[in-house]
């Protein structure tokens, strides 16, 4: 670590991609020592601020400097399957030397690759063993770790690098509950700058700050995600009271304009009839004539322009009020009565090993939990017939869904009603259109082909299909549903799934969510 005190400053850092898709425009600010956490919607920059700061993408315009080494742990993370660990933990020439040594080999060549790096090994197993891969050799080959564990081992390599800043891009994604725990722990303990993008409630609320990134600006919050939203509330409730305040000064505004305009047409309307009917000298009529002129021009440009400031202060006041819309669903279609019979597997055996015997009955919500590779999306994969049982006997007796990890089950080339329609094909057009509103996409969005929706889009677009589905889903199995969503589009699928009336599988890491969900039961796939 540098003796001088690490930090990340952004100066009218600017940055569009190559369509001109404007990411960013003259972003000012400093993130100092301590943990900070990343949050905003999908799409709005997050991961690309990260890249900016690490060094991957050049801004369009401004600068970015970095004090100290920079550490990136990206969210698609790619390691090739033939690399061995030692090489991704950055330590494989070092280590491979004391290896020779321990043979015998004393050549100055063996000597010079270790310098003064004599317990590298003993380093790389420690930080392997606090991240829970104790059973992970340096010698193995990378194709045969699960994704996981490919994750922890490179928050491992940034660890062992010790880079006086480390940027982690949802860095909890694929990891199970004890993971998770150690992953937590290890961010805690880190001494340096630490910026984290997440959408993991846990891990945002052991941060010292968060950072919230709308419209291409990030407001600084002090404190953990449950500080800032308690902090967002207080100011979200005096935004709303300030745009109900300013929306009746409008229309108040608006009154007192047309009032005025019918005064002053009655008093030109008299001194065109004093004018008319020449009842007073010409002299006269012709002032008051012109005084009424300039007295409606005075007044109409005065009110204009009380007008005007009110609907200034209006938009100042709708631009503070967050539009986070909810999904608000009534899904009677989907209901089970208490008691029956939705599923039954006997003595299941999946393709890890693992044996599974389970009765679902009624509109149970039950969370399938375990260690990554125990089976669990195998297990959903075999209820629905994509993965064959390896023995034993699979009984579904409702209509199924399934949402899977990779939200593959839309067709790019429809639109999203075209997706909703396909999977209703009885469904009316204005039924389908009055179903995706329901789901926030309205007008416009609702043709909207789905090749071209983002991902928090393309999540709702996927449930959307699923859940309006005709006949209806009465039993529901979602894999790890949270992975890559952001904060706002979580609570969107936990209000949707509480409209849901049918039997939920839920199979995830991110407890928080399953306990808004309201489990019922939970189910431990073990390795």
């Amino acid at each position: 670590m540098s003796s001088i005190p690490p930090a990340i400053v952004l100066t009218d850092l600017s940055f569009a991609w190559p369509d001109g898709q404007i990411v960013f425009d003259s972003l000012t600010g400093t993130v100092g020592a301590g943990r900070s956490g990343l949050i905003g919607a999908n799409g709005t920059g997050k991961s690309t601020l990260l890249r900016l700061i690490a060094g991957d993408l050049t801004p369009t315009s401004g600068t970015v400097r970095v004090d100290g080494g920079v550490g990136h742990l990206r969210q698609d993370l790619t390691l090739s399957a033939t690399m061995r660990v030692d090489e991704v933990l950055g330590v494989a020439r070092a280590h491979r030397a004391l290896r020779a040594l321990e043979s015998g080999v004393t050549d100055d060549a063996t000597l010079a690759a270790i310098g003064d790096r004599w317990d590298v090994t003993e380093r790389a197993r420690a930080t392997l063993d606090r991240l829970g891969l104790t059973h992970v050799d340096l010698d193995r080959p990378v194709g045969r770790i699960s994704g996981g564990e490919a994750v922890l081992l490179g928050l491992a390599a940034q660890f062992l690098r010790r880079p006086a800043v480390l940027l982690l891009d949802e860095p909890t994604n694929n990891l199970d509950l004890d993971a998770r725990e150690r992953l937590y722990d290890a961010v805690e303990a880190y001494p340096g700058v630490l910026v984290v993008v997440s959408h993991d409630r846990e891990l945002l609320d052991r941060v010292d700050q968060i950072g919230d990134l709308r419209a291409g600006g990030i407001r600084w919050y002090g404190g953990n995600l449950s500080g800032y939203e308690e902090a967002v509330a207080v100011e979200q409730e005096a935004a709303q009271r300030l745009y109900r305040m300013a929306e009746s000064h409008v229309r108040r505004q608006e009154r007192e304009l047309v009032d005025a305009r019918v005064r002053l047409a009655r008093r030109q309307r008299y001194a065109q009839k004093m004018w008319d009917t020449k009842r007073e000298p010409k002299s006269i009529m012709g002032n008051r004539r012109s005084a009424a002129q300039v007295s409606a021009g005075k007044y109409h440009s005065m009110h204009q322009g009380k007008l005007a400031e009110a609907r200034g202060r209006l938009d100042a006041a709708e631009e503070a009020v967050h539009d986070d819309p909810a999904v608000r669903i009534h899904l009677p279609a989907t209901t089970v009565p208490a008691g029956r019979e939705v599923l039954a597997l006997r003595g299941v055996r999946l393709r890890s090993g693992n044996v599974v015997d389970l009765d679902v009955r009624g509109p149970e919500r039950i969370a399938v939990v375990g260690p990554n590779g125990a089976g669990k999306t195998t297990l959903l994969q075999t209820i629905v017939g994509d993965v064959a049982a390896r023995a034993g006997t699979v009984a579904v007796h409702v209509p199924v869904g399934y949402l899977p990890q990779r939200l593959d089950i839309l067709d790019d080339d429809l639109s999203v009603a075209g997706n909703v329609a396909r999977s209703a094909p009885r469904a009316s057009h204005n039924a389908v259109r009055a179903g995706l509103a329901r789901f926030l996409f309205r007008g416009a969005r609702a043709e909207q082909p789905a090749g071209q929706l983002s991902g928090g889009e393309r999540f709702r677009a996927s449930l959307a299909a699923l859940l309006l589905a005709d006949p209806a889903p009465q039993l529901l199995l979602l894999d790890e549903p949270t992975n890559n969503l952001d904060l706002a589009t979580v609570a969107q699928l936990t209000a949707a799934l509480s409209g849901y009336r049918g039997a939920l599988l839920v199979a995830s890491h991110d407890r928080p969510f399953l306990h808004d969900l309201g489990i019922t039961r939970w189910i431990e796939v073990g390795r």
